[in-house]
């Protein structure tokens, strides 16, 4: 069995759409799709700075395709340190960015799905809470709110209303405060494991 219908019968379908793990192959159409979605000032985000030199979180990177094999949306989770807790220890946390849709396909709720198996595949990996900066009026139908994070701040400016948080352990961020800073798998990673395959 191929690797693509490996990933196919893992996917989850969506209306003829399939969500599936993003792969090494999404690159370039992740790439133009983001410019397509968010513009060219995408890169000057103040989330970027944590993303910026690094993997996604492992296994949290997903993609839509429509029923041709072609990328139509797009989310990643990233490893972020969420400040410190009372007693000074460094809080683990997940960032997610950019969800991203096809302006061709929007409305369809891609991004409700994605969203949906991001969030799930999160929780089932252990993670306890995932942060964002994004509308609230968008985000808060799967519990994101800015309570959670009231604490904690991002490397750069940001509207205070839209920087949320979902915990996925009941108190998790409890007590967290400072700037988040990025952590994980650095991309020159990427590399050295291809280079070992």
């Amino acid at each position: 069995m191929t690797a693509i219908v490996a990933e196919m019968c893992a996917a989850v379908s969506e209306g003829g759409f399939v969500i599936l793990p993003e792969t090494a192959g999404h690159g370039g159409a992740r790439e133009r799709l983001l410019d397509s979605a968010m513009g060219a000032g995408r890169r000057r985000k103040s989330s970027e700075k944590l993303r910026s030199g690094r993997l996604p979180s492992e296994g949290l990177a997903f993609a839509a395709a429509d029923p041709s094999g072609q990328l139509c949306a797009t989310v990643r989770l990233w490893d972020v340190m969420a400040g410190t807790d009372h007693d000074g220890r460094a809080v683990s946390a997940l960032l997610l960015g950019p969800l991203a849709v096809d302006p061709r396909w929007e409305g369809l709720g891609l991004g409700t799905a994605l969203m949906r198996r991001a969030i799930g595949e999160a929780a089932a990996r252990g993670h306890g809470a995932i942060l964002l900066v994004g509308d609230a009026s968008y985000y808060g139908r799967f519990g994101f709110h800015s309570g959670p994070a009231c604490m904690l701040a991002m490397p750069g400016p940001v509207e205070r209303e839209r920087f949320l948080a979902l915990e996925l352990a009941v108190g998790y961020l409890d007590g967290a405060s400072g700037v988040l800073t990025g952590c994980g798998r650095r991309s020159a990673e990427r590399a050295s494991m291809a280079t070992a395959a």
